[in-house]
């Protein structure tokens, strides 16, 4: 009855008011390079139970996209962290932008949290522990009830309060909130989006690894590249060298789906 009425307050508060969270995300996308750390700023927008988690800047691409028709996202697939959640539906997808078309991919793997009694203070914030196990990693992740939110960053919600920190055991991912704001809209720019399943998802990777600048869709054209001192390019030399640095990205947030490109 406890937990029941808490969830009702939780489900009252995300409906009735917005709110957007700062997280600072490290992560490591070599495992030969330990030390090579990459860190971005990204916002979890959460409004009538509907959430968005990205970086700050594909946000602002975002509104781009709304308001003037175009914007710029990130190559790739395995690097991407839009993700959208319906969380009275606790519908969780990935959304990857790829060629100029948004894909959708739902997340189905069921979050089996582990409430444990350790508490700690993280900033202003009495939090508590839990773990998880996702994408082939196992997580510890931190809780506050002092945010009502049964949400998180990238895909982990469905804990009692905000998580304000989660990383995996290996060290190689972690999201730490650094700011509340309140009253933000939030929109998305990318809801006519095209459903696939980690298949497709694989593919999707596979013929970005094969074709780094998109030149099949160009075949019948005269292709040339210059460096900014207006010297030719080698194509064929520039997509070796982007393939090399593709497969070397070899530590997905998603283990269990890790590419191996060929």
């Amino acid at each position: 009855m406890k937990y029941a009425l808490f969830f009702l307050i939780i489900s009252t508060l995300s409906f009735s008011q917005k709110f957007s969270f700062i997280y600072e995300t490290k992560y490591k996308m070599n495992t030969e390079k330990p030390n090579d750390i990459n860190s971005d700023i990204m916002i979890l927008d959460l409004e009538d139970n509907i959430s968005i988690f990205r970086e700050i800047e594909d946000k602002k691409t975002d509104s781009i996209k709304i308001n003037q028709g175009n914007g710029l996202f990130k190559m790739g697939v395995e690097y991407q962290f839009y993700v959208r959640k319906d969380l009275t539906q606790n519908k969780i997808a990935k959304v990857i932008t790829y060629i100029g078309n948004d894909y959708l991919l739902p997340i189905d793997e069921n979050l089996d949290w582990k409430i444990l009694s350790e508490q700690k203070i993280i900033g202003k914030y009495r939090a508590q522990k839990a773990e998880v196990s996702y994408g082939g990693r196992n997580w510890i992740a931190w809780f506050t009830t002092e945010l009502p939110f049964s949400d998180g960053p990238y895909i982990f919600h469905s804990l009692p309060g905000l998580i304000i920190s989660i990383e995996d055991s290996n060290n190689d991912y972690s999201f730490n909130l650094i700011q509340v704001k309140k009253g933000i809209n939030l929109f998305d720019a990318r809801s006519k989006s095209i459903k696939i399943d980690w298949k497709k998802y694989e593919t999707l990777a596979q013929s970005y690894y094969n074709d780094p600048y998109n030149l099949n869709s160009k075949m019948g054209m005269r292709v040339t590249m210059t460096d900014a001192n207006g010297n030719k390019m080698d194509i064929s030399e520039m997509t070796k060298e982007s393939q090399k640095n593709i497969a070397g990205k070899d530590n997905p947030l998603e283990l269990n789906h890790k590419i191996n490109y060929k």
